[in-house]
């Protein structure tokens, strides 16, 4: 899906970002999960999971 879907979607790019500040992901926070797109092509489109996915991730990568 293209971000056009996500209108009142805040993006946040890493702070591991690399020195470009254009080699990572992007994460969206909403109301009922996150998505996930490539910030080096933002108009490409994105991924969304639900809360409970975003949560097992997060949790998983924490460790």
């Amino acid at each position: 899906m293209d971000d056009t879907r996500l209108p009142e979607a805040v993006w946040r790019k890493s702070s591991y970002s690399g020195g470009g500040g254009n080699e990572c992901v992007e994460v969206a926070i909403l109301d009922r999960g996150a998505a996930v797109r490539d910030s080096k092509d933002p108009r490409g489109g994105f991924f969304a999971v639900p809360d409970a996915s975003w949560s097992a991730f997060l949790a998983a990568v924490a460790k």
